[in-house]
């Protein structure tokens, strides 16, 4: 009998995903560890591994098809030593009543007329002319809905001819549809674009819908309390360079920003009243200081975890930044590497940004945003006017589970560890 491969779930959370890549197609032979397709999440694209052996069956899940729920069949097998065509013949039937209920699914939800003027049928309208179900992904209907174009005059060249995304490459209607439908329960959204500039449509992707929802759910969510220090940073950079200097034979160099995690890793342990969660009734207080830090990638911004960022060494932390930084670039992180953490840090420095400020990422309650370090005048100690280095630093936190002066005993003494840096090496 035909194997069934579903719709893994690469993460605990995971409920559904975007199949982004097919690596096989109908009549391909694999083998187990031969890669079947590339998953899409909301922060990764992550390669699927076939776990048998045998001839590939059906594809009934098209590539670029989004919101495919976990343990969705996306491709069926034959088994090792089975003939292919036999459980091929044995899906068609099954696929028959399934065909019949969408041919009637048109009549059953067509609207009752009404005395008034029929409203317009929409030029993505799923049926065709002779009342039979067109058969497209739900994407490629979003597609059509979104560029106007009418499913009855494409070609599908997906399994079974169902119209995929590729099939709408290229093509675009002679006029834009004058609205667009909602989903179901939902209302329609607002049309921003002006039409008379000329411009281009882009779908957002899964991460970037991940982003959007996560921040402004925090900044609905989470009332922001904004604190800011200014840190000298020349005791600190005298640090590093020793430390590159110590550890330029085993190949590791140290950033600025390796140095500003341990030091927030080891604030948060001073100052534990900032290392938690709020969990409506509830406050979950953690007892070791995972950072997530910011790191841009094509598409979004994605947040590695450096574990224990307290009890370890800058030397591990800046292998493991190293490390987190390309496989994120590269999209290969796994869910446990930048699922969680218990605060943030953002350091827009190195782009030249003096100062800013940063949404928490929930459900966390802290994140720091780090400025360029610059040249400044600055008051020394005596009372004399000299310069400095010096970068501005904002805390984010959320006022529901840190108060304000917890928050500004965590600022100094993530200021004290920067300006005597010493300290992060005890």
């Amino acid at each position: 009998m035909p194997i069934e491969i579903k719709m893994p779930a690469l993460s605990p959370t995971m409920e559904e995903g975007t199949l982004a890549k097919w690596h096989v197609k109908v009549g391909d032979t694999v083998a187990a560890g031969d890669i079947l397709a590339e998953i899409e999440t909301d922060k990764a694209t992550m390669e699927f591994e076939a776990v048998d052996e045998g001839t590939i069956e059906s594809l009934p899940v098209a590539e670029g098809s989004e919101g495919v729920k976990v343990g969705t069949v996306i491709a069926t097998m034959s088994g090792e030593g089975e003939a292919a065509a036999e459980p091929a013949a044995k899906v068609e039937p099954a696929a028959a009543p399934q065909a019949a209920k969408a041919a009637e699914a048109p009549k059953a939800q067509a609207p009752a007329p009404k005395a008034a003027a029929p409203a317009p049928q929409p030029a993505s309208a799923p049926a065709a002319k002779s009342g039979k179900r067109i058969n497209a992904s739900p994407l490629a209907r979003r597609i059509a809905a979104e560029r106007g174009i009418d499913l009855a005059t494409v070609a599908g060249t997906g399994p079974h001819g169902r119209i995929v995304r590729v099939d709408l490459d290229g093509i675009s209607a002679a006029a834009r549809p004058q609205s667009a439908p909602a989903a179901a329960g939902a209302a329609a959204a607002p049309v921003l674009a002006d039409d008379r500039v000329p411009h281009t449509v882009e779908k957002l992707s899964s991460m970037r819908k991940t982003i959007a929802r996560r921040l402004t759910q925090s900044m609905v969510e989470a009332p922001h309390i904004y604190l800011t220090v200014d840190v000298q940073l020349g005791a600190l950079l005298a640090l590093r360079a020793q430390l590159n200097e110590a550890l330029a034979a085993q190949n590791v160099k140290v950033s600025v920003n390796d140095l500003l995690v341990k030091a927030l890793g080891r604030a948060l342990i001073q100052v534990p009243e900032c290392n938690v969660s709020f969990a409506g009734d509830q406050l979950i207080r953690y007892e070791r200081a995972d950072i997530s830090v910011a790191v841009s990638i094509p598409g979004g911004l994605i947040t590695p975890i450096v574990t224990d960022a307290s009890g370890r060494s800058i030397g591990s932390i800046a292998a493991a930044m190293k490390d987190l930084g390309a496989r994120a670039r590269e999209g290969k992180l796994q869910p446990t590497e930048y699922q969680g953490g218990t605060a943030s840090l953002s350091n827009m420095g190195m782009m030249g940004i003096k100062q800013f400020t940063a949404v928490i990422n929930p459900p966390q309650a802290v994140i720091l945003a780090v400025g360029a370090g610059e040249k400044r005048p600055w008051v020394q100690p005596d009372g004399s006017l000299g310069v400095a280095d010096v970068m501005t630093v904002t805390g984010s936190f959320d006022h529901r589970a840190v108060d304000g002066a917890d928050g500004a005993r965590l600022m100094a003494a993530f200021r004290d560890l920067v300006e005597k840096p010493l300290a992060l090496l005890a």
